[in-house]
């Protein structure tokens, strides 16, 4: 019982660690917040992040594993579906909504996009970054292949060039939308604009209500 016990309040300072660690790196910067300063939010002691944590990189690290980001888990349910773009679509509308509905991923994801630099002490944290990234493209690419031949449909732009656009426009719309949250709606949006863009590619996607040029000049007006 005392182990449990133990083991539980273990965890339980691991927690405020790193909810602490959201906070400052939000507030001021992950290069501004030092660990001292981590352990006193958290009401812990810097050698408690020392058990719990390697160093910076490692306690950031951490702090992103705790919630799954928009574009980090990638459509690779969409590779085996029948109608793989729908699953890009669904999957980016609903990380699209966890961006404006779950706190944490907001605040998690503004950490990650805006308030890191990537120094020689955060190349872990850089890496990180970059594999999620090209997981993510790799299978953009590999569902739009998919969808083209089975639509025989010729991709006007080679599949990984069509599949890192698809990636900067939904990262680029999520950033955007987190410098002011008030600007555009970002479900919507996003929505519209990924239908737009596959018009762009050659594909088909009308939807209830009216086909993709519809939904262009909705923007447009």
């Amino acid at each position: 019982m005392v182990a449990r016990r133990t083991k539980e309040e273990a965890l339980a300072t691991r927690n405020r660690l790193l909810d602490a660690a959201e906070l400052l790196f939000q507030a001021q910067g992950v290069s501004q917040t030092t660990l001292q300063q981590i352990a006193q939010q958290a009401g812990a002691t810097r050698g408690a992040i020392y058990w719990h944590f390697k160093d910076k990189a490692d306690l950031f690290n951490a702090m992103m594993e705790r919630v799954i980001l928009p574009l980090e888990a990638g459509p690779k349910a969409a590779v085996g579906s029948d109608d793989p773009l729908a699953e890009i679509e669904e999957g980016m509308v609903h990380a699209l909504t966890l961006m404006t509905t779950d706190p944490q991923v907001r605040r998690v994801f503004d950490v990650a996009t805006h308030k890191v630099e990537y120094t020689h002490d955060m190349a872990s944290v850089q890496q990180r970054h970059l594999d999620a990234r090209n997981a993510c493209v790799a299978d953009f690419e590999k569902a739009l292949r998919l969808a083209a031949r089975r639509g025989h449909l010729k991709l006007p732009v080679p599949g990984y060039v069509a599949a890192q656009g698809l990636h900067a426009l939904i990262s680029g719309l999520i950033q955007n939308w987190l410098l002011d949250p008030e600007a555009f709606e970002l479900v919507a949006t996003g929505r519209r604009t990924f239908r737009v863009y596959l018009a762009g590619l050659g594909f088909d996607r009308a939807r209830p209500g009216g086909p993709v040029e519809h939904e262009a000049e909705t923007l447009a007006a």
